[in-house]
């Protein structure tokens, strides 16, 4: 059975996600670093067991899921509708009308356990991409894939290798494992691709105790990107005893020349995996689905640890769904596209600067000024996501919204920078 440790920290410190374990070591080819979290409050029963110590040493440095802001007060306080929720990367267009019809024509079965197989999915996914069903395997989401692949394949004495600024998930799920977690430098500010994936650096981070190495293309939180001419030579250098996984989850809203998915490499690497989720460009974040697309014999090896039934009947129905209606996705992508090129211009011409971005958010620099400004932002119903915690405290994340969501935005930073 699969264990789910997901978690961001509570008081973000300089660095990734994650603050780094005390001691740190030099070894041939880079810094190492643990991705220790902080030990959260020891719990202690009335009866005197001290639950936290019966935990393993990579839990025991975890801190659990911090959501931040209370959403749900939030919008009450604010009222339906005012809130302008643009920290979640979320898709504001929402899902296809099939989707709906397809969850309410699934209502009637909630009784029923759902597929334990996900056949139908799967076969809709192997047309799509046109690949073998067997290459498919389902997630509660791709966060639970991006665990589950630390989970088997990461343990003590190994390391995981993952970009400085690559999303918090890939140190969590190294800690999870016990593995020793490896931030690979990334490039500068000032590079074309700012703060973004630097392959080689990547490459040159891998030793022969590397087990797992995660690419984010596009990239959380940097919104940046790379092509397959940068990709090829690192899976020529890769290990075939490391695994290489490439987080694909906004890659439907990329449209830029020189962005490439990494899909059409999976034949000729059987150490490659590619993960997708339908949390953002399909707008399915409440039902929580994702994919990975692997060589069958991983899939069988990570098919002993999926959780039974992980994906549930809705979601499946609604992913299968959406999967049909490609004019709505390419609506959708156009919008966010034509959006996000919008709101980047806007806050150019407030003296904002941007990484350039291939998802549904920017990476806006507000200088030294970040965190109150967000604070300020809020009070007035406008929600960000502050950066502090990826060692970018100048940041704020800002989730490409519909125009009257943007203008909204706009207005109110506007109001709070006057």
């Amino acid at each position: 059975m699969a264990v789910r440790v997901l978690h961001r920290r509570r008081r973000p410190r300089a660095g990734i996600a994650v603050a780094r374990c005390a001691g740190r070591s030099e070894r041939k080819r880079g810094r190492r670093a643990r991705s220790g979290i902080v030990p959260g409050r020891r719990v202690v029963s009335a009866g005197g067991i001290d639950f936290e110590r019966l935990a393993h040493a990579g839990v025991r440095r975890l801190r659990a899921y911090d959501p931040g802001h209370d959403l749900v007060a939030l919008r009450r306080r604010f009222g339906a509708g005012e809130l302008v929720e643009l920290g979640s990367n979320e898709n504001p267009y929402g899902p296809s009308p099939r989707v709906r019809e397809a969850v309410l024509a699934a209502m009637g079965d909630l009784h029923r356990y759902p597929d334990p197989l996900g056949g139908d999915l799967k076969r809709a996914l192997a047309a799509t991409h046109g690949v073998e069903a067997a290459r498919i395997l389902l997630g509660n989401g791709s966060h639970e894939l991006l665990m589950q692949f630390a989970q088997v394949f990461a343990a003590p004495g190994a390391d995981v290798v993952a970009s400085q600024y690559g999303f918090a998930v890939y140190a969590l799920a190294a800690q999870a494992a016990g593995a020793d977690f490896v931030a690979a430098p990334a490039y500068g500010r000032e590079h074309a691709m700012p703060r973004g994936h630097d392959l080689d650096a990547i490459a040159a981070a891998i030793s022969l105790t590397t087990r797992l190495v995660y690419l984010a293309n596009p990239n959380n939180p940097t919104g940046t990107w790379f092509g397959a001419d940068a990709l090829k030579p690192l899976l020529a250098r890769v290990p075939d005893t490391t695994l290489v996984v490439v987080d694909e989850a906004y890659a439907e809203m990329a449209d830029a020349p020189d962005y490439a998915s990494a899909l059409p490499l999976l034949a000729e690497h059987p150490n490659l995996i590619v993960t997708r989720t339908f949390s953002k460009a399909y707008a399915l974040a409440g039902l929580r689905i994702g994919y990975a697309i692997a060589h069958p014999d991983l899939i069988a090896v990570m098919e002993r640890v999926r959780e039974s039934f992980n994906v549930n009947a809705l979601g499946l129905a609604a992913a299968e769904a959406a999967l049909g209606d490609v004019e709505h996705l390419r609506t959708t992508c156009e919008a966010n596209a034509r959006e996000r090129a919008a709101l980047a211009a806007a806050l150019h011409e407030r003296g904002i600067v941007c990484a350039p971005s291939q998802t549904n958010f920017l990476l806006a620099e507000f200088g030294a000024d970040s965190i109150a400004l967000e604070r300020e932002l809020v009070a007035r119903g406008a929600v960000l996501r502050p950066m502090a915690g990826y060692g970018l405290p100048d940041s704020l994340r800002i989730t490409v919204g519909d125009a009257a969501e943007n203008a909204r935005l706009l207005r109110i930073l506007d109001e709070v920078r006057a």
